[in-house]
C-alpha cells in the first residue's frame, strides 16, 4: 500500500538522531553595531535569539543535544565583563535538556585566552587544544575541529603556534594590517588575522578518527567554527589550510558534511566529491524580532537542516 504522495512517506521516516544548532550570537552588553563590510549587528538582541532557540529545542523534545558553532560572546565585548559575558551566554545553552557540545571562534579567543575559555565551554582537550570527537549513535560519529590551533589570537605570543600563525601571515598578507584582505585575490583572501588553521598534530589526529571510523562503518560529521569550502563562504572567512583538511577528508569515504559558522551571510555547497557543506547564518546579524537557529534531523542517506527565520532550510542527500 504505497501512498502516491512520496513527501508523507519521506516525512514518516524517523531521524537517526537530531540536534539543535546555532553559530555566531556573539553577545555583548553594548549598542548596535556594524561589521567592517557596514552590516548592521545586534549584540544585545543575539541572547534574544539564543533564548529563544532554547524555548524551540526543548519543545521539540526529541533534540539528543545541541552544537554552538563559536564566537559566542563579541570582540566589542569591554575586556574586564568577557568572563561575565561569556558565563551568561553559557548559562542561557544550560536551560536546554540536553548537552551543549561548543567549539571555539575568534570572537571567544579575543575575549579569553584558551586556559580560561575552554573550561568555561566545558571543551575537552589537553594542552589547550579544543579538538574532539564523540558518537551519538553507533552508526555515527561527530569531529569537532580547532580552526584556531595555529592562530596568532588565544595562545602565548611566545607559543610556537602563535609564531607559526604570524609566519604564515607575514608571508601570505603583505598589509600591515593582517586583518585586511586588500589586494589578495580569490581564495588567497583567507590568509588573515581572524582566520586560523589545524596544526599537524591535529591533522594526524583526523586521520586516525577517520579511519577508525570507516572501519567501524560510521558516517562522519565534520564541525568547524571556519569554513572548509570555497563554495560555502566568503573567501575571506575560509581556513588557511582547508585545502588540507579536505585532502585528509576526501582519502575516505565516511564524512558526509562539513557545518561551520564564522562566515555570517551562511552558504551551501557540494564538493569535487559529494561532501556536502552547510555554512550557518548567523545570530548576531538578526534584526530584533528574528531569528537565526534550526536543528538537524540525521537520517542513513541524508541530512535536513530544518531552519528558523533567517537560517534556510536545508535538505542534503548523502553521495551513495
Amino acid at each position: 500500500m504505497g501512498s502516491s504522495n512520496g513527501l508523507v512517506n519521506a516525512n514518516a521516516k524517523r531521524p537517526v538522531f537530531s540536534f539543535g544548532v546555532i553559530s555566531d550570537v556573539q553577545y555583548a552588553d553594548i549598542p548596535d553595531g556594524r561589521s567592517f563590510l557596514g552590516v548592521p549587528r545586534y549584540y544585545r538582541h543575539s541572547i534574544l535569539v539564543l533564548q529563544r532557540a532554547v524555548r524551540k529545542w526543548n519543545e521539540h523534545q526529541s533534540l539528543k543535544f545541541v552544537i554552538n558553532f563559536g564566537d559566542i560572546v563579541d570582540g566589542f565585548c569591554p575586556k574586564d565583563q568577557s568572563f561575565k559575558a561569556v558565563k551568561k551566554v553559557v548559562d542561557e545553552f544550560e536551560k536546554f535538556d540536553g548537552p551543549t557540545y561548543h567549539m571555539i571562534g575568534n570572537h571567544c579567543l579575543y575575549n579569553l585566552s584558551r586556559d580560561k575559555l575552554l573550561p568555561q565551554l566545558k571543551i575537552p582537550g589537553s594542552d589547550g587544544c579544543a579538538y574532539y570527537d564523540f558518537s551519538p549513535s553507533p552508526g555515527y560519529r561527530i569531529v569537532v575541529l580547532d580552526g584556531y590551533d595555529i592562530s596568532a589570537i588565544g595562545w602565548p605570543e611566545d607559543h610556537p603556534n602563535s609564531q607559526q600563525a604570524l609566519r604564515v601571515l607575514q608571508e601570505k598578507n603583505p598589509n600591515s594590517d593582517k586583518n585586511s584582505p586588500e589586494g589578495l585575490v580569490g581564495p588567497d583572501r583567507r590568509f588573515l588575522m581572524f582566520n586560523g588553521a589545524v596544526g599537524t598534530q591535529q591533522l594526524e589526529w583526523l586521520d586516525c578518527i577517520l579511519q577508525d571510523a570507516t572501519k567501524l562503518n560510521q558516517k562522519v560529521l565534520v564541525c568547524c567554527h571556519i569554513p572548509l569550502d570555497p563554495g560555502s563562504s566568503s573567501c575571506a572567512a575560509l581556513l588557511w589550510n582547508y585545502d588540507e583538511v579536505m585532502s585528509v577528508i576526501h582519502k575516505y569515504n565516511c564524512v558526509k558534511i562539513c557545518l561551520a559558522g564564522h562566515a555570517h551571510k551562511g552558504g551551501h555547497s557540494v564538493d569535487s566529491h559529494g561532501i556536502h557543506h552547510r555554512t550557518f547564518e548567523a545570530a548576531l546579524e538578526c534584526p530584533p524580532g528574528t531569528d537565526a537557529y534550526g536543528y538537524i534531523d540525521v537520517f542513513d542517506d541524508s541530512i535536513t537542516l530544518v531552519g528558523t527565520d533567517r537560517m534556510c532550510s536545508t535538505e542534503m542527500i548523502f553521495n551513495p
